[in-house]
Parts: structure tokens; C-alpha cells; sequence
């Protein structure tokens, strides 16, 4: 709630289980985290829903689901999904994809134990941005100032979720969810970045946070680094600073030491490829940068080198006694060669080298730099009369450093685009010009509330299988998915673009582990709520349940898409009534 400063030394660790006979007679309430949980109660009694808008898309969605009952139960011979033979019949998704060796819909099930979640990260919901010792950030930074955010929106107060524990770990429950992804504040834990200081107030929150997810048979995802690095360190250089580094494994070590003993599954950085083009080329994102050329390989050069250092003192330190894995979360597109020319072939796989294996190679590949990244990027250095290349070199020890230095292969995937192979300018130089490749999104897509995603869901599928070949199978996480709105109505609850959005990414992922053997071991849908969308603000909307911003109490409602997502979890993917399958 707006203005609400609760005593978190007095009050983080009480907890009052309210059930719903003790409601009306409850204790005293003495802190925001007690009223949320009156809140959820009352929610439950009151259901003021859009019931009309969830039950106008659960029809949808149902009858798309037993149209699959009907064609399938015909074809149920043998122990294993068959696609359905009458390409006129229901079965797909989209009518602008309608190639029945690609797009047709599959039934079956995940593997038991399958991850369903969902995902957020601490600057986008949490709020509370100078509450309780936490210190500033270089996004609290960024988006105080003037023209870098639309329409001037920042995270000070987001969805309130450090005031929400509760409330959102309920929602979570009503999905059925087995997993939750978020990530920790480093400045709320170390305000200066380093480990001479830690505050308190945060590690509570985090660990109440985690207690009450455990409580809910909801499995803690955790983020140690998703984008909102303490601003003190970027006034040293930031990740362009080889210190970072070090600052970076003390955070790491402290989160270990902390959370382990309840968190078994983390994740380093959430897609360095972001942080160092928008961050310190495009100057889009914190802290703002638009350098050419060189400081974009630096930066991922030491993300690289955190990760690395941190996978290993968890290795060293904690893998025994706590059993928990490590792994890091990758963004790419999937790109479609424009046509069947080597050159395009060529420029299609070039992008995705640069793209996804310019971090994933040194980690899950031979150690290194993708080479046709290290020839590119030295060709062109020298023809911009450089001595050397732009692209720092990985040293043997590096290459130690880095290789086999991940438990799992975090990928997060929202849409493809079209390529082909085109020689750029030498000058300016950047990251996007080293690749020499022309890429768009094609108007025949279906649409979204973003202008850089399209719905394409076949592209899911090609990049799994494309990872599962170049770096041999490794255990791979969706660890984000989704797609955006741009409207602040409550008309948008009836979200059918986002069911038929989440309906057929699933089913491909579904696709690439029954029919392709990618190890495949869980899904997390982008995202839980509404939330603060980076250089967007509040303009464009992911989340699966819609949070009133213009409400001081930052309400939530369930989207309709949310039901459909939870009858997902619930069935584990898509089974047919009736069938051995």
C-alpha cells in the first residue's frame, strides 16, 4: 500500500496463518503482510472476477481442446501422439499456420515432475525502491530521468509485491503452480554492491518470500541477476569494470550462504545478450551507454567470467550439503533464412552464433568464443585499422573457467524473425553490423501488443532442437515465454491471443521433448502479473493476471488466459480423454 512503512525488524518473521473460519475473528492486524491475507480471504468469498470475459475464453479453449479429443481419439492405435490426417479439420492453432507437418496441434503429457511456473523479476513488481536499506539501483537511476521510460513511468512502487508476499503466492496457487522464478534485488541485500554491508531488512524479505512459497509446494527459481545492478558499482564502470567480477561471486556467495539451504535451483544472469547491446551500445536500458563497437564485448566478456566464478564457488562450497543446481537464462529469436541460398543458410546460423552462442558456446560448447564470432569480429576490427580484435580473447584459464560451468541451459524464447545474408558498413562498428545479416519480421504474422514480437510458435520448437544439436542435449528450462497487450483496459481479460499464445508454444515445447528428445524440464510463462516493462513503463501488459496501477492498492484479477494456463498444469500438457497416450 502507497506510504506504508512496515517495521521489518519487529514484524518480517510473524506470521499469522488465517484460515478462513477464523476470518471474522481474527487477531489484531499489525502489519501489511496480515492484511493481505485478509484480503485473499475476502477475494475469495466476494469472486469479483470478470467471470464473463474468463468463461467467454475458457469456451474457446475448450472447444479447441475437445475438437483435439475427437480427431485424436480416432488415430489412438498406438502408444504415442499421431498426427491427425484432415488438415480441414480443427487441430490448429493459428489460421495463418496451417502446415499440417509443422503446426498441427499434438496431444500427450510432460514427463512426471515437469516444471510449471512462472516468472518475474525484482525491480519490475517489487516496488519498495528505497525502502529498508535497500540501496539504489542503476534502474531506479535510469528511470528518474526524464525521457528514458515511456510516458516518464518508473518501478518505484511497480505491483507493490514487497508488500504482497501473500497475495501473490496465492495467485500462484490458484494456477497450480509447481515452480515460481524471481529474482533478488542485489541492492536490497548489498546497498553498495559489496559484502561489507549487509542489510538485513532484505535478506528477511527473501527468505519469507521463499518460506512462503515452500509452505505452497511451490519451488523457489531464483535469479541472482536480473539487470538491476547496485548503482554503486556502475559509478566504478560497472560491468565494464573487471572488478565486477569479484563483486559479482561475493553477492553470489552471499545468496548462497542465505538461501541454499531452501533454494535449489538458481540462475546467474538473466540474458547478459541484454544487458550489454541495450545497456551499453543501444543505450535503450540501464545504465544508458551508446558506445561503439567495443565496450558491448567487454561487458559480456565479464558477465561471462561472474557467471563462471559464481557456478564455481557453489560448486565448491555448497553443491554438497545444499544438492542444488545452477544454471543461466539465454535470450534468442528463431530466425528463417529468407531463402534456401548457402549465403542465407549461412547468415541464419550466424545469428543464432551470435546471438545465443555468443555466451552459451564458452559454457556449454568447446569453452570458447563461437568461431565464426571471433573470425567476424577480427576481419572487420582489422579493416577498421584496429591491431587487434574487438572481441577480448578467452585465455586457457577462461576457457577452464567457463566450460561445463552450468547444471542447466535457462532459455527464453518469444518470438522468430526472417533473415538473409547482407554486407554491412564498416563504420559505425557494432555488435549488430559484425554479423552482416539483414533480419525482419514478416507482416504475415499474426500480431501482438509489442511491434518487435509476432506469434510464432513453430519457432520454439526449431530453436530447442537446434540447441539440443550444437550443445549436446543439455538439460534446458523455458524459462521465460510469453506476449504483451498494449492496452490499460479491463477489457484485455479476455486475453484469447495470449491463451492461443501460451496453448501453442506449449504444445510445441511438448513437440521437441515427446517427438525430438530435447530434455526439456520445465516451462515458465512470462509473467505472474502486469508489471513495470522496462523502457515501456506500464504501456505494454505480459502478465497472466491484470494489476490495477491506478489503484494505490495495485489490485490484481485474474486474465482469462490464467484458467487456461492452469487447466495446462493441471492435465500436464495435453492428454485425450480415453487414450493410452
Amino acid at each position: 500500500m502507497a506510504g506504508f512503512h512496515p517495521n521489518f525488524s519487529q514484524n518480517r518473521l510473524v506470521r499469522h496463518h488465517v484460515t478462513q473460519a477464523s476470518a471474522e475473528t481474527a487477531l489484531p492486524v499489525t502489519t501489511q503482510r496480515e492484511r493481505d491475507t485478509l484480503n485473499v480471504l475476502a477475494a475469495r468469498n466476494s469472486k469479483k472476477e470478470n467471470t464473463s470475459a474468463v468463461s467467454c475464453n475458457w469456451r474457446w479453449y475448450k472447444s479447441f481442446k475437445s475438437k483435439l479429443h475427437e480427431i485424436y481419439s480416432k488415430n489412438n492405435m498406438e502408444n504415442k501422439p499421431r498426427l491427425p490426417i484432415d488438415t480441414h479439420k480443427s487441430g490448429f492453432v493459428y489460421e495463418e499456420f496451417q502446415n499440417p507437418d509443422r503446426d498441427r496441434a499434438i496431444t500427450g503429457t510432460f514427463q512426471q515432475g515437469f516444471a510449471w511456473g512462472a516468472a518475474t523479476a525484482a525491480y519490475q513488481i517489487e516496488g519498495a525502491w528505497d525502502e529498508d536499506g535497500k540501496g539504489t539501483s542503476i534502474w531506479d537511476t535510469f528511470s528518474h530521468h526524464e525521457g528514458n521510460i515511456y510516458g516518464n513511468h518508473n518501478g518505484d512502487i511497480a505491483c507493490d509485491s514487497y508488500h504482497k508476499i501473500y497475495q501473490d503466492v496465492e495467485l500462484m496457487k490458484q494456477l497450480g503452480l509447481t515452480h515460481y522464478r524471481f529474482s533478488i534485488s542485489w541492492p536490497r541485500i548489498l546497498p553498495d554492491g559489496t559484502n561489507k554491508a549487509i542489510n538485513q531488512a532484505g535478506i528477511d524479505y527473501y527468505r519469507e518470500l521463499i518460506d512462503a512459497l515452500l509452505e505452497a509446494n511451490i519451488k523457489p527459481m531464483v535469479t541472482l541477476y536480473h539487470w538491476d545492478l547496485p548503482q554503486a558499482l556502475q559509478d566504478i564502470g560497472g560491468w565494464e569494470n573487471d572488478m565486477i567480477v569479484v563483486y559479482f561471486n561475493q553477492y553470489a556467495d552471499v545468496c548462497f550462504r542465505e538461501f541454499g539451504d531452501k533454494v535449489k535451483l538458481w540462475i546467474t544472469l538473466n540474458e547478459p545478450y541484454v544487458v550489454a547491446v541495450a545497456g551499453y551500445e543501444e543505450g535503450r536500458f540501464a545504465p544508458g551507454f551508446a558506445h561503439q563497437g567495443t565496450t558491448v564485448y567487454r561487458v559480456g566478456h565479464n558477465l561471462l567470467k561472474s557467471h563462471g566464478a559464481a557456478w564455481h564457488t557453489y560448486d565448491a562450497k555448497y553443491r554438497k550439503s545444499q544438492r542444488g543446481v545452477v544454471g543461466i537464462s539465454l535470450n534468442s529469436r528463431w530466425v528463417e533464412a529468407e531463402t534456401g541460398s548457402a549465403m542465407d543458410s549461412k547468415a541464419a546460423d550466424r545469428f543464432l552464433q551470435f546471438k545465443l552462442g555468443w555466451f552459451a558456446n564458452p559454457i556449454f560448447g568447446n569453452g570458447d568464443y563461437p568461431e565464426i564470432m571471433k573470425t567476424k569480429i577480427a576481419n572487420k576490427s582489422r579493416a577498421q585499422g584496429l591491431t587487434s580484435s574487438r572481441l577480448p580473447s578467452l585465455s586457457k584459464e577462461e576457457r577452464l573457467l567457463l566450460s561445463g560451468s552450468a547444471d542447466f541451459l535457462g532459455i527464453n524464447y518469444y518470438t522468430s524473425k526472417k533473415i538473409r545474408h547482407q554486407e554491412t558498413k564498416l563504420f559505425p562498428p557494432g555488435y549488430e553490423s559484425d554479423m552482416d545479416v539483414l533480419s525482419w519480421l514478416d507482416d504475415a504474422w499474426p500480431k501482438s501488443g509489442a511491434d518487435w514480437l509476432r506469434h510464432t510458435p513453430w519457432g520454439l520448437r526449431k530453436l530447442l532442437q537446434w540447441m539440443k544439436e550444437e550443445y549436446s542435449n543439455p538439460v534446458i528450462y523455458i524459462t521465460e515465454n510469453g506476449v504483451p497487450e498494449h492496452s490499460d483496459t479491463q477489457a484485455m481479460l479476455n486475453d484469447t491471443w495470449r491463451s492461443k499464445y501460451y496453448l501453442s508454444h506449449i504444445n510445441e515445447t511438448l513437440k521437441a521433448w515427446k517427438l525430438d528428445g530435447v530434455n526439456i524440464a520445465g516451462y515458465f510463462a512470462w509473467s505472474l502479473l502486469d508489471n513495470f516493462e522496462w523502457a515501456d513503463g506500464y504501456a505494454t501488459r505480459f502478465g497472466l493476471h491484470f494489476v490495477h496501477f491506478d489503484d494505490p492498492d495495485r489490485r490484481r484479477q485474474q486474465k482469462a488466459s490464467a484458467k487456461v494456463y492452469a487447466e495446462i498444469i493441471r492435465n500436464n500438457g495435453f492428454p485425450v480423454e480415453n487414450s493410452e497416450m
